[in-house]
C-alpha cells in the first residue's frame, strides 16, 4: 500500500519540481534578452552573461529568502550588485570615461525582475523587461524625441492634465435628455482618441522621415486619415510621378481607419468586435492584397524632401472640439433612436461619418452597449459612417489631387466599400 502511494506521488512531486524550476528558466531568458542589448554597446560594463547570471541570482535569492525567512537577504544582494557595478566603473582603464549609469540601473532592474518571477509576477515582469530592453535599444530615437518644440511640450502636459487630473474628478452618471451625457464617459473617450492619435504622432516623429509610402500611410492613419488624404492629394497635384505613391499613402491611411474602428470597439464594446471583424475583414484583406500588388517599384517614389507634416494632435482645442462633437452625437443619436428606432440612427450616421468617424463609432457603441441596437444594426450604422467618410475623402482626392490621383483613390475606396457590403451580408447571414 505504501509502495503504491509512493508511486502515485512521484508524478506530482516531479510536476512541483518542474514548476519551481520554471521561474529560473524565465529569469534566464529575460536576462539574456536584456544582456544581448547591452552586449551591442562596447562601453557597457555588463553584458550577456552578467545580466543572465544576475537575473538567476535574483530568483535564487528570492527562493532562499522565502524558504529561510531571511527577508534581509534580497535588499543585501541587490545592494551588492549595485556596489559591484560602482567598483567596476571605478576600475575603468579608460581615462575620463563616464560611469555606465544606464547599465547599472538596468542590471539592478534585472535582479529585481528575477526576484519577482519567483513570487509569481510572471506576466508583469515579462512585459516590464521587454519595455526596459526597448528603452535601452532605442537610445538614439529617444534622444531625438527630446528635441521637441515648446508647443509639443505644452501639448504633452495638456494630455497629462486631461488624463490624470480632469478625468478622475468628473461624475460618472448621465445628465440631460435621455441621460445621454455622462461627463466621465465622454471625457474617457476623449482621452482614448487622444491617446491613439498621440501614439501615431510619436511614431511619426520617430520614423516619419523614412519615405516608404505604406509606412507614412500607417502613421498618418493613426494621427488623422483625413489630414493624410489632404496632404498627399496636394503633393500629387500636378506631379504625375507622385500619383502612385500618394495613392498608396492615402489608401493605407484609410485602411488604418478600419483598424482604428476595430480597436475602439474592442475597448468600448468587445461583444460587438467579432461581428465588426466579420464585416470589415473582407474589405481590409482585398484592399491590402491590391496594395501589395502595387508596391513593387514604387516604394521610394514619394520624392526626396517630402514628409508628412500635420499639427500636434494633443492640443486642448482639438480635445475639447472632439468632446463637444461626441456629446452632440450622443444626443442626436439618442433622440433619433427614440423617434424612429434604428432607421433614425441610419439617417444620421453618414452625416456624422463625414465629419468624424470616431464620434459616430462611439455613439453607436453606446447604443449597442445599452441593448438599444443589435449587432447587425450597429455594424450597418458603422458601415454607413465609414462609407460616407470614404466618399468624402475620395472627393478630396479628386478635387485637390486631380483626376489621375483622384480616380485611383476612388476606385480603391469602391473596392473597400464593396468588401464592407460583402462583410455586412456575411454578418447578417451569420447572426
Amino acid at each position: 500500500m505504501s509502495h503504491r502511494s509512493a508511486a502515485t506521488r512521484m508524478p506530482t512531486d516531479s510536476l512541483a519540481e518542474f514548476r519551481s524550476f520554471a521561474p529560473f528558466l524565465t529569469s534566464l531568458g529575460l536576462g539574456l534578452v536584456m544582456g544581448l542589448e547591452r552586449e551591442r554597446r562596447p562601453a557597457a560594463r555588463a553584458g550577456l552573461r552578467t545580466f543572465a547570471l544576475t537575473a538567476l541570482m535574483g530568483t535564487a535569492c528570492a527562493l532562499l529568502a522565502q524558504r529561510s525567512g531571511a527577508s534581509w537577504l534580497l535588499p543585501v544582494a541587490w545592494l551588492s550588485v549595485a556596489l559591484m557595478m560602482i567598483a567596476s566603473d571605478r576600475q575603468n582603464p579608460m581615462p575620463h570615461a563616464e560611469p555606465d549609469t544606464t547599465s547599472t540601473v538596468a542590471l539592478l532592474l534585472c535582479f529585481a525582475y528575477g526576484a519577482l518571477l519567483w513570487y509569481g509576477y510572471t506576466l508583469p515582469v515579462v512585459a516590464l523587461s521587454l519595455l526596459t530592453t526597448a528603452l535601452l535599444y532605442f537610445k538614439t530615437e529617444l534622444h531625438a524625441m527630446a528635441h521637441i518644440t515648446r508647443q509639443e511640450m505644452v501639448s504633452l502636459l495638456q494630455f497629462a492634465t486631461i488624463s490624470f487630473v480632469i478625468l478622475p474628478v468628473l461624475p460618472d452618471r448621465g445628465y440631460g435628455p435621455y441621460e445621454a451625457l455622462n461627463p466621465y464617459r465622454i471625457w474617457l473617450m476623449v482621452v482614448l482618441i487622444a491617446g491613439i492619435s498621440l501614439a501615431g504622432y510619436v511614431a511619426l516623429r520617430l520614423l516619419g522621415q523614412r519615405r516608404l509610402p505604406v509606412l507614412l500611410g500607417l502613421l498618418g492613419g493613426l494621427v488623422s486619415s483625413t489630414a493624410t488624404t489632404l496632404v498627399y492629394s496636394r503633393k500629387a497635384h500636378g506631379q504625375p510621378q507622385l500619383a502612385s505613391a500618394a495613392t498608396q499613402v492615402i489608401v493605407t491611411a484609410n485602411l488604418v481607419l478600419l483598424l482604428r474602428v476595430c480597436a475602439i470597439t474592442g475597448v468600448v464594446a468587445p461583444a460587438l468586435l467579432p461581428a465588426l471583424l466579420l464585416m470589415l475583414g473582407p474589405a481590409w484583406l482585398i484592399a491590402s492584397a491590391l496594395l501589395l500588388l502595387r508596391l513593387r517599384g514604387s516604394a521610394s517614389a514619394i520624392g526626396d524632401g517630402e514628409s508628412l507634416s500635420m499639427r500636434n494632435p494633443l492640443e486642448m482645442g482639438a480635445a475639447l472640439s472632439f468632446g463637444l462633437m461626441y456629446g452632440a452625437a450622443l444626443l442626436i443619436t439618442a433622440w433619433l433612436h427614440d423617434l424612429a428606432g434604428a432607421r433614425g440612427v441610419y439617417a444620421i450616421a453618414p452625416v456624422l461619418g463625414l465629419t468624424d468617424v470616431d464620434a459616430a463609432t462611439l455613439s453607436t457603441l453606446r447604443l449597442f452597449n445599452g441593448a438599444e441596437m443589435s449587432a447587425a444594426q450597429a455594424t450597418t450604422t458603422l458601415l454607413l459612417a465609414v462609407g460616407a467618410n470614404m466618399l468624402f475623402k475620395g472627393g478630396i482626392a479628386l478635387v485637390v489631387g486631380g483626376g489621375q490621383l483622384g480616380w485611383r483613390v476612388v476606385r480603391a475606396f469602391a473596392v473597400v466599400s464593396a468588401g464592407m457590403v460583402l462583410g455586412l451580408l456575411l454578418v447578417r447571414g451569420y447572426l
